[in-house]
């Protein structure tokens, strides 16, 4: 009975979840179709989304982890009924999420020519250049699409976020099909051509999230737009001290990802796209944990409305359980198939055996990741966020990055070194992540 307390509460997590983990791998979905795509054309092809998708990880990890500073604040709102509270955190949350897409895109342009001094294969850099430049400015229509979607999420309705993704995947692949080969009356682009496929399915993704929400009566109130009068320093100082912290979480984990796929890149083409195809298969499966995070983060913040505080450990944990579980399944699949799925991506025996390795180290690593990322988002319902702003920084670059760069670097171990280290990094995050997550719950519990 102690058990089934925790796993009564699978099914609505999954109807909470499932539709936020298609919509984030839908995010994903738009980077395996021009890794697929792209990896026809060759392994420098490859290695070149790899290496201009490294720098927009960077942006889109910023984006999306202030992004969600709109989710708990909603989904706390919603248990107080407050819409109109809820109304001016979302429309407030809107202004600063679009300021920040045009400043990623900036930045990522102005951040262009650091390829080129940084030891890359310079045919790979001679890829990568044009093709960032145009992902640059999706961050635009992202950071708007986000914006609306995190509102929608606190909202409990996932499931709006899911279709806009879905319909802006379907024109991302068409795009794809048409612009990299040249078909019917459009040139052969390769690579530039992926590139506008994804800048233009982000901005069909905004038009398509708009109209949805537009067309639910639940959502008017919320498009009351705010009068001059009614914009506060002050709820844009709260979402910007939730938001930023929860962006330097995804900023750690993100960049020491992205340092992997740099440091990968010194050792040659082959372990570039080899990293490339393993950090592919690794994301979408961290899409699933991802969604799983986003309802711990809906939930716990419903009941830190309500201040039920016992109830909100018994639905953390019965989270955290079904993560676990998921995780381990794709564990068992990453090790079993890691010679048969590096082949969906491209047909290079050096490759494929290079990424058929990472796979073993991957599938142990979804445990951990899946864990640190539920756990994650159950603190940000909490809005605790600064401490676990520390623990991750510690877990990532204080242990993870010096083994990927002693044991991939200096000991010679290559890519397999690196992936080591990624291990690591995860694990620790997860345990530090759980002793703060009990800690806390333990003592609002005591404390009510």
């Amino acid at each position: 009975m102690s058990l089934k307390k925790y796993t009564s509460e699978f099914k609505y997590n999954f109807q909470l979840a499932i539709p936020v983990m298609i919509g984030h791998l839908g995010h994903v979905l738009v980077g395996l179709a021009d890794n697929i795509m792209v990896g026809r054309l060759g392994a420098a092809p490859l290695a070149a989304v790899s290496l201009g998708n490294s720098f927009v990880f960077i942006a889109f990890s910023l984006g999306i982890g202030f992004s969600m500073a709109i989710t708990p604040l909603i989904a706390e709102a919603d248990g107080e009924k407050d819409s109109d509270k809820g109304r001016r955190l979302f429309q407030h949350g809107l202004i600063l999420c679009s300021l920040l897409g045009i400043s990623m895109f900036v930045l990522l342009v102005l951040a262009n020519p650091l390829m080129e001094y940084m030891d890359q294969p310079p045919e790979v850099v001679e890829l990568a250049r044009p093709y960032l430049n145009i992902v640059a400015l999706s961050m635009i229509p992202l950071m708007i699409f986000q914006a609306y979607k995190q509102f929608a999420d606190g909202m409990s309705n996932t499931k709006y976020g899911m279709n806009a993704t879905l319909m802006a995947n379907v024109v991302n692949v068409v795009l794809n099909f048409f612009l990299i080969y040249g078909f019917w009356i459009f040139p052969r682009l390769e690579l530039v051509g992926a590139a506008y496929g994804t800048l233009f399915a982000r901005f069909a993704m905004v038009f398509f999230m708009i109209i949805i929400l537009n067309s639910r009566s639940k959502f008017q109130p919320y498009f009351n737009w705010l009068k001059l009068k009614e914009i506060s320093n002050e709820l844009f100082k709260k979402i910007i001290n939730l938001g930023f912290p929860t962006a330097m979480q995804m900023l750690f984990e993100v960049g020491v990802f992205t340092a992997a796929i740099w440091l990968a890149g010194t050792m040659g083409t082959i372990d570039q796209a080899a990293n490339q195809i393993a950090l592919n298969l690794s994301s979408m499966t961290f899409m699933i944990a991802v969604g799983l995070g986003v309802t711990a983060t809906i939930r716990v913040g419903n009941q830190k409305g309500l201040r039920n505080f016992t109830e909100l450990r018994r639905v953390s944990i019965s989270i955290f359980l079904q993560v676990f579980i998921i995780e381990m399944v794709f564990a068992l699949l990453f090790i079993t198939f890691k010679n048969v799925l590096p082949e969906i991506y491209i047909d290079n025996e050096s490759v494929v055996h290079t990424a058929a390795s990472l796979l073993l180290i991957a599938g142990l690593f979804q445990l951990s990741d899946g864990v640190q990322v539920v756990v994650l988002g159950a603190l940000r319902g909490l809005q605790d966020v600064r401490i676990p702003t520390y623990i991750t920084f510690i877990a990532y670059w204080i242990v993870g990055f010096p083994i990927c760069y002693i044991l991939g670097k200096e000991l010679g171990l290559g890519s397999q070194g690196i992936w080591v280290g990624l291990l690591a990094g995860l694990t620790v995050s997860a345990v530090l992540l759980l002793l703060r997550f009990n800690y806390l719950t333990n003592k609002l519990i005591e404390n009510n």
